[in-house]
C-alpha cells in the first residue's frame, strides 16, 4: 500500500509554498494589519482619553454649577435682606409721616375748638348784657316800690331766657 509510505517531494515541496506563503503574508498582510490593530488600539485609548477628559469636564462642570447656586442664594438672601430693611424703613418713615399729620390736624382741631369756644362765650357775654340791660330797662319802667314784686319779676325774666 502506497499511502502510508511518504512522498518527500510533495512534502519539500508544502514546505517550499508555505515558507514562500509566510514570507508573502509577513510582507504584505501582517505589516498592514498589525497597523490596523494598532491604529485602532491608539483610537480606543484615545477615545478613553477623551471620555475621560469629559468625565472631569462634567464633574468640573457641575462644581461651578453647584457655586454658582450657592452664589445665587446668598445674592437673594441678601436681597431679601435688604428689601425687609427697605420696607422697615418705609414703614417707619410712613407711620412718623402719619403721625405728624395727626398731630397737625389735632391742633388744628385745638386750635378751631378754642375759637369756637371764645365766639360762643363773647356770644354769651353779649346776650347776658342786653338781658341785663332789658331787665334794667323794665325795672325803671315800672318803678316798683314793693322788693317782692321786683324779685317775681326778675324770676319771670329770667323763665324767659331760659326757654329761649
Amino acid at each position: 500500500m502506497d499511502l502510508i509510505t511518504p512522498e518527500y517531494g510533495l512534502f519539500v515541496w508544502q514546505v517550499v509554498v508555505m515558507i514562500i506563503l509566510i514570507f508573502l503574508l509577513t510582507k504584505f498582510a501582517w505589516k498592514p494589519v498589525m497597523k490596523a490593530v494598532g491604529e485602532r488600539e491608539a483610537s480606543i485609548n484615545e477615545a478613553l482619553a477623551s471620555a475621560e477628559k469629559a468625565k472631569e469636564e462634567m464633574a468640573n462642570l457641575k462644581a461651578d454649577n453647584e457655586k454658582m447656586l450657592q452664589q445665587a442664594r446668598a445674592e437673594r438672601d441678601e436681597m431679601l435682606k435688604e428689601a425687609q430693611q427697605m420696607k422697615k424703613k418705609i414703614m417707619a418713615e410712613a407711620t412718623e409721616e402719619a403721625n405728624e399729620k395727626a398731630e397737625q390736624i389735632l391742633e388744628k382741631a385745638q386750635a378751631a375748638i378754642q375759637n369756637e369756644k371764645k365766639t360762643a362765650l363773647a356770644e354769651i357775654k353779649s346776650q347776658v348784657a342786653e338781658l341785663s340791660v332789658q331787665i334794667a330797662e323794665t325795672v325803671v319802667k315800672k318803678q316798683l316800690d314793693d322788693k317782692d314784686e321786683q324779685m317775681t319779676l326778675v324770676n319771670k325774666m329770667l323763665d324767659d331766657v331760659k326757654l329761649n
